[in-house]
């Protein structure tokens, strides 16, 4: 018998407990994944099992996934494939044949069949798109150097294991006298035939068709979702994943000028979707076969958590790439993928593997995910820790960052500002600085950013504020006054922190959103402490009562 009369009020318990956790896992500084799998576990079988509305959460859950990688698509831009790429499959593809065949190995000196084994070395070898695109947004990383990185990384996998379960199901299917290679054949054949329907739709009717919906944003937002889910639907049709439809979709929109407002318009539909993800993970979690993989489960666990970055790093570093960038990348791919999950469930389902064997992935899944999400959240203390030890082996060496601006320490030269943030406001200042005849030196750690500021004839800089090494590199004798366009207050108390450790004796020049932090701030020991909106406030309620005077003298 349902606890409750009705999936509604099923729900709103669901909401008002996950709302609830995710309060206390604020206060408590912990990451929301956690407490929404948590959430999952409570009302699941596991424990009090007061919730029947499976049909309903999946659903929630299934769209959830499909508007993620919807967005994710939405912000791939063809000038990172371009920049990127390279990096990407080295380290993409370097680290699942590393990942595979050690995980294999390790399979098998558990004891493991040779078929138990390749399915479990299979679902070591890919990361979650879903967990790293989460905290890399929560952090505001995910245009960062290392967020591009780390993206392009999990495009090349999730394009691989869409691949491998395709494979598997042909094989399985291979029963009645087909040949593997027909059935590959036939697949291929069906991916083809996609992305040239979407490429004919995407030249010859879409531009149209957004032009006229545009007109009404709402519209074109549903546009967008239907877009999504249809094209999901579509690649579940043709043997192929929702999440490479929903993927497709998101690329065929890519170029438009829509993007923008259509990613900004369901970031907060996509949050509420995938809350349904983690609770469904949690639900679903069957403990009857978990008791006995304790064991293999923590060593396999460890080998994620630990061989996985550290293969990252290794790759990244072999393309000449700073220890911050390799490390912050290496250390969001700790985990398993949610594709594991359901590749373990298509082997389960094609007899190739048993349920103990799903049962073992399944906690793997719950401790890689619970302990990636914070090493992922505390990445950069985990990066400030490491770097005593690691930045004795590149000081002096060029990297790719150091060609994204045209600052570095060869040619800097005399710098009277440098601004931290080249996002609009801090582009705003820097160009009022320049036009002034300052001569500011611009760091971001958007590599876009950085390129676009840099053809704009900005003197620029790849860096992050929470890299102990970048200060190395900035001309902090020469410059008299440093700001920070950035109103975060963690930023803005490590850029604190770095200038008094450096021995800086210039200005500084911080950004703040309220006047709390703004009294910190001072109280901390910067200069002049900028509130954007109420100083804009300010200036434009000025200029209309002047404005308001000259016209009564006028008159």
């Amino acid at each position: 018998m349902p606890f409750f009369e009705d999936v509604f009020t099923e729900i709103a318990v669901i909401l008002a407990l996950a709302a609830a956790m995710g309060a206390i896992s604020l206060w408590l500084r912990q990451p929301l994944i956690v407490a929404f799998i948590l959430v999952g576990i409570l009302v699941g079988p596991v424990s009090f099992d007061f919730v029947h509305a499976h049909d309903q959460i999946d659903l929630f859950a299934e769209l959830g996934i499909g508007l993620l990688l919807f967005v994710v698509g939405l912000r791939l831009n063809p000038g990172l494939i371009r920049t990127l790429g390279m990096v990407s499959l080295v380290a993409g593809v370097g680290q699942m044949l590393i990942t595979a065949i050690l995980g294999y190995l390790l399979a098998r000196a558990l004891g493991m069949t040779p078929m138990t084994a390749f399915y479990v070395a299979a679902a070591l070898t890919f990361s979650s798109t879903i967990i790293i695109v989460k905290l890399l947004t929560d952090k505001h990383e995910i245009h960062a150097l290392h967020g591009r990185i780390a993206i392009g990384i999990l495009i090349i996998q999730d394009i691989a294991v869409v691949l491998l379960m395709l494979g598997v199901a042909a094989y399985g299917e291979n029963t009645g006298g087909r040949h593997f290679g027909w059935g590959m054949l036939e697949i291929f054949s069906r991916g083809a035939g996609l992305l040239l329907l979407v490429a004919v739709v995407t030249r010859y009717l879409l531009p149209q068709l957004l032009a006229t919906l545009s007109k009404r944003p709402e519209l074109l937002v549903l546009f967008g979702i239907a877009w999504a889910i249809g094209l999901a639907s579509l690649g579940m049709e043709l043997g192929f994943s929702k999440e490479v439809g929903a993927f497709i979709a998101g690329v065929s929109l890519a170029s438009t000028r829509y993007r923008a407002i259509i990613t900004a318009r369901l970031a907060g539909l996509r949050d509420f979707l995938l809350l349904f993800f983690f609770i469904n993970m949690g639900v679903h979690i069957d403990v009857t076969h978990l008791g006995a993989a304790i064991g293999p489960a923590i060593l396999l666990s460890t080998f994620v958590l630990l061989g996985k970055p550290l293969m990252v790093v290794a790759l990244v570093g072999r393309m000449g790439y700073a220890w911050h960038t390799r490390i912050m990348t290496g250390l969001t791919l700790g985990q398993i993928s949610e594709f594991s999950l359901i590749l373990v469930l298509l082997g389960v389902e094609l007899g190739h593997i048993d349920a103990q064997v799903q049962g073992l992935v399944t906690l793997i899944g719950l401790i890689t995910i619970g302990v990636s999400s914070y090493m992922i959240i505390y990445a950069h203390h985990l990066y400030e820790w490491l770097v005593p030890w690691l930045g004795r082996f590149e000081r002096g060496a060029h990297h790719p960052e150091d060609d994204l601006g045209d600052a570095h320490p060869s040619n800097i030269g005399q710098v009277e500002v440098i601004i931290f943030g080249l996002d609009p406001y801090g582009r705003n200042v820097a160009r009022e600085l320049m036009r002034r005849g300052v001569h500011v030196l611009g760091v971001d750690f958007d590599p876009e950013a950085v390129r676009l500021h840099h053809e704009e004839g900005m003197l620029t800089l790849y860096g992050d504020v929470e890299d102990p090494e970048l200060f190395h590199d900035l001309p902090l004798d020469s410059a008299r006054l440093v700001i920070s366009a950035i109103p975060d207050h963690d930023t803005c108390s490590v850029l604190l922190h770095a200038l008094h450790h450096h021995a800086y004796r210039g200005r500084i020049a911080l950004t703040a959103h309220s006047k709390k932090h703004k009294d910190y701030l001072l109280h901390a020991g910067a200069d002049v402490v900028l509130l954007p909106f109420r100083d804009a406030a300010k200036e434009a309620a000025d200029m209309l009562v002047e404005q308001g005077e000259d016209d009564a003298v006028c008159n």
